[in-house]
């Protein structure tokens, strides 16, 4: 069992955010990827942002996972952006295939958790 935890928050705008936590590791890999498409598939926010400016590591499948997830979005037109990635992540990113333009405020701490619209 890893640490790794998903919040799933929706902004005032219709944005949806996803803030992973802690070490994706393969045993992960379902239950992101579960996340992933139904946000995509099911919901189909105009955006989806996820916000990675708490995840300290990702495993090759997970990596994969993030790049098919950006390639959904654009199937389901819904803008897939991956905000505050450490330089080391954006690059592992981008190896994975992810598109450069896709990668928002590399390195850069969130100055505060934005909150999400009440239901």
């Amino acid at each position: 069992m890893t640490d790794a935890l998903v919040d799933v928050d929706t902004m005032a705008d219709g944005t949806l955010v996803i803030h992973p936590r802690g070490m994706f590791e393969a045993s992960d890999a379902v239950d992101l990827r579960r996340i992933l498409v139904q946000a995509i598939r099911h919901h189909r926010p105009l955006r989806l942002v996820l916000d990675l400016s708490e995840v300290r590591g990702l495993d090759s499948i997970n990596l994969g996972t993030l790049a098919g997830a950006c390639h959904l979005g654009d199937d389901h037109r819904v803008a897939v952006f991956l905000d505050h990635p450490s330089p080391t992540l954006a690059d592992e990113l981008v190896a994975a295939g992810i598109p450069a333009h896709r990668l928002r405020r590399v390195g850069e701490k969130p100055s505060i958790r934005p909150q999400a619209a009440l239901s």
